[in-house]
């Protein structure tokens, strides 16, 4: 059982109350926009500092990009489970339920112990009258679990790029962006360079820095901050890791970075003083860089280690529940939690791979987007440009149960998006909701061979699982 101490006054302990699960979630679902500023860092760091200041005492990576961060940190947790460490890894948003976010080693925390912290530390945050919102007390929340659970490392997601990100609170051993991408495409340098320094407020002095973009623009801008900083600058991402198809070129840059991001602690951090590291996947033995010794090769025919191209091979890649193929469901389903362009271009490729892989017999996308995300020029080009080339139909729908803590309180407008497609002659249709979409694109594929895309945001994803009567992952 965790020993989470109470740290609260006892005059004051009798009227602490305890909430239930339920209550706890009522609480975070309420206070999302709750005193909303530029305040948060310091807030966080007064929480902090009535918890011993123990974000201080946490190895952490930390996350940061426009797509693709928690499918880097998943794929890190994998390889550093590889080499025996026990990591803690805290994600934004949730689909479902607030335990998705905290997790060690791949498993959710328990409502049991959700709740004691939660309680503990928004008991906290009240009686030192400190006004925290729902992102303060999860990042607090993470801080008290995993310095509770003595993980060796903690892999952070950074959900809001800014200086005053709560986040910001650790000193984190090793940062990346995972990629840069212009909210559109009438964005000038200056605005992704803008976008890039928000990124960077993540890296302190010593940090190790690597990220998987691929402008050398943005490289050089990224480069020039963290030599300002006095961090230490890792070569950036070049090749693909070797995964299976289709998802070599779907996420085989997040898994090369995750390789990246892992090594670099391993090398630098956990392995900094070991001598001998032939167990690890990631660490060559020191003193052995370069081609291996006869000895060396003749121990390796008689104990053959895996490699890292072999665990790649056989790993499986997706996001349960956020980016997932459902091939065993009739028809198929595809889910993808992109909301903006950089992400749904993803999709689609994605899209392309599978029919060449299998011919898709019928395919239906499912699209529900919040306001000012999707629907913009862009995004009618990329959908022009794929229906000349693959046949299928779009069902345009609106966000009806929009997830708390996401900019999706507003649901784009369904009528006119759907008008402004089928002016370029794409079949398409309008849905009042998930529910009617979902039933529509059913019946219009194959139930062997057809395919169902549902994407366009969290909130899309998260109504296709309430639909399928899913509570928890």
């Amino acid at each position: 059982m965790m020993d989470i101490r109470k740290q609260v006054n006892s005059k004051n302990a009798s009227q602490d109350k305890q909430r239930n699960y339920n209550e706890i979630v009522e609480y975070l679902d309420r206070h999302w926009s709750f005193n909303n500023d530029l305040n948060t860092l310091d807030r966080i760091k007064q929480l902090d500092q009535a918890f011993a200041n123990e974000s201080q005492k946490l190895n952490t990576i930390l996350v940061n990009g426009t797509n693709g961060k928690s499918l880097t940190i998943d794929l890190t947790v994998k390889l550093l489970k590889e080499e025996k460490l026990k990591i803690g890894a805290f994600y934004s948003p949730h689909i479902l339920t607030y335990n998705e976010r905290f997790a060690i080693n791949g498993e959710a925390i328990s409502n049991k112990s959700f709740t004691e912290i939660a309680n503990n530390v928004i008991d906290k945050a009240q009686e030192l009258g400190i006004k925290a919102n729902t992102y303060d007390i999860l990042t607090m929340m993470a801080i008290r679990y995993f310095t509770s659970q003595k993980v060796d490392v903690a892999l952070i997601e950074v959900s809001n790029s800014n200086k005053f990100n709560p986040v910001n609170i650790f000193n984190a051993k090793v940062a990346t962006l995972t990629r840069v991408a212009a909210i559109n495409e009438k964005a000038t340098e200056e605005d992704v360079n803008l976008i890039i320094e928000n990124m960077m407020a993540i890296v302190r002095p010593g940090t190790w820095f690597v990220s998987g973009d691929q402008s050398k623009a943005n490289l050089q801008h990224m480069n020039n901050i963290a030599d300002a900083i006095g961090a230490n600058w890792a070569m950036p991402i070049r090749k693909l890791a070797p995964l299976a198809y289709p998802f070599e070129q779907l996420h085989g840059r997040c898994a090369a970075l995750a390789e990246r991001l892992a090594q670099i602690y391993i090398e630098y951090y956990h392995n900094k003083n070991t001598t001998i590291t032939n167990d690890s996947l990631l660490s060559k033995q020191k003193g052995q860089r370069g081609r291996p010794t006869l000895e060396a090769k003749r121990q390796l025919e008689l104990v053959p280690k895996k490699t890292i191209d072999q665990f790649w091979r056989e790993e499986v890649v997706d996001l349960p529940g956020r980016f997932q193929f459902l091939d065993k469901e009739k028809p198929s389903i595809l889910l993808d939690t992109a909301s903006n362009i950089d992400a749904f271009k993803n999709v689609l490729l994605g899209i392309r791979l599978l029919h060449y892989q299998r011919p898709l017999k019928g395919l239906t996308i499912i699209i529900g987007a919040a306001k000012d995300t999707l629907h913009q020029e862009e995004f009618l080009k990329l959908i022009r440009y794929f229906f000349k080339k693959t046949s299928g139909q779009l069902l345009v729908c609106p966000i009806d149960n929009a997830l708390p803590g996401l900019s999706e309180d507003e649901s784009w407008d369904v009528e006119k998006v759907t008008n402004d497609v089928k002016s370029m002659k794409i079949k398409a249709k309008a849905c009042k909701s998930f529910e009617e979409a979902f039933e529509v694109a059913k019946k219009s594929v194959d139930e062997r061979n057809g395919l169902v895309v549902i994407t366009g945001s969290h909130s899309i994803v998260h109504n296709y699982w309430k639909h399928k009567g899913i509570k928890k992952f």
